[in-house]
């Protein structure tokens, strides 16, 4: 599959609940009568499968955001698995919270969408790392509707359309990181290009963090603990420090070594840990059946033992890929109070 890629429609099923992306517009299904509701109202804990519905084309923010190219037009990009296929959006199922969700895939050329603070500006910014198995990129869910919450934090915030698909190979029956993961790249990308716009978009160089979820929960440990580029510099905005002065994990995985079994905590041989990473938040429910609750607790464990301050709220109910939309679940009405609080805890609100 690194060279063929399957169609999403075969994919989405198993990887349904650990991906989202999006498209500017609704898609038009008579079978999906009735299922959104205003964000602000508390949506159903329960999920329902809806129809997926894939179109080509690029996405686009909604009303507020300005995308921009993360690299130069000039600058050669290692493509995804899917090659030169144009680029798709299209809606995930089941619904959460009531509502459906968003992704988009195929991604050659990512973007960084930027939002700013419409009053009190604090000078902290949050670069958000949507998840999606790195099938897909969640750009609704776990990408502008963070935003929506944190520019009104007084942040500016800036969504990541990071390239995708990439596929984690398989080696000896068990999954591998690949060697050159694109979607790290345009991270630590997007960080040194905050860094670099910073006196532009009014931010604190020294508040700059990052959240991520799923995938970008993985990007987000993997970019807190180096500073070591796979591309080569390509322009002064790469001289800037891509590492993130705090970070924000949610509901992550590919960090737990799960061979030892279910009593043992290693992390994965591709896990590294510095002293040099940025505190730390996890957040995570225990019913979590796609990404495992021993993936975030290794993790913490590890940034511990290297004198990294780290802070976990768990919860027992949740499940996977439940975003900002409020349910009865406690951790959907409980979490963003928790990072605002944590937040300026650090001293960056």
């Amino acid at each position: 599959m690194p060279k063929r890629l399957l169609p999403l429609h075969a994919v989405l099923p198993a990887l349904v609940l650990a991906m989202a992306a999006c498209s500017p517009q609704r898609e038009a299904n008579d079978g999906n009568a009735g299922i959104e509701t205003p964000a602000e109202v508390e949506g159903p804990t329960e999920r329902v499968d809806v129809a997926k519905v894939e179109q080509e084309g690029v996405w686009q923010p909604p009303p507020g955001g300005t995308q921009i190219p993360l690299w130069p037009a000039s600058v050669p990009l290692t493509r995804p698995d899917s090659g030169n296929r144009p680029e798709a959006t299209g809606n995930g199922s089941p619904t959460v919270g009531g509502r459906l969700w968003h992704w988009a895939t195929y991604v050659t050329r990512p973007t960084l969408t930027v939002y700013r603070p419409q009053g009190r500006n604090t000078g902290a910014a949050m670069l958000v790392l949507p998840g999606g198995g790195f099938y897909a990129v969640a750009m609704d869910l776990e990408g502008t509707e963070i935003c929506d919450w944190a520019v009104q934090q007084g942040m500016t915030c800036a969504v990541l359309k990071y390239r995708t698909p990439q596929v984690w190979p398989m080696k000896n029956g068990r999954q591998r990181r690949p060697d050159v993961l694109l979607g790290l790249e345009d991270a630590q990308r997007a960080m040194s290009l905050l860094r670099e716009r910073s006196s532009a978009y009014e931010i604190d160089p020294g508040k700059i963090g990052v959240i991520g979820f799923s995938a970008g929960a993985y990007l987000v440990a993997n970019m807190s603990n180096t500073d070591q580029r796979t591309y080569p510099q390509t322009d002064a905005v790469d001289e800037f420090s891509s590492r993130p002065d705090f970070a924000i994990v949610a509901y992550t995985a590919r960090l737990w070594d799960d061979s030892r079994g279910k009593s043992s905590l290693p992390l994965q041989p591709w896990v590294q840990i510095s002293p040099q990473a940025p505190p730390t938040l996890i957040i995570h429910a225990m019913d979590d059946e796609v990404d495992d609750i021993r993936h975030p607790l290794a993790y913490a464990l590890a940034l511990n033992d290297a004198g990294v301050p780290v802070d976990l709220r768990l919860y027992a109910r949740g499940g996977h890929a439940f975003g900002m939309r409020p349910t009865r679940d406690l951790v959907t009405r409980d979490w963003p109070e928790q990072v605002r609080i944590w937040l300026a805890s650090q001293g960056v609100l």
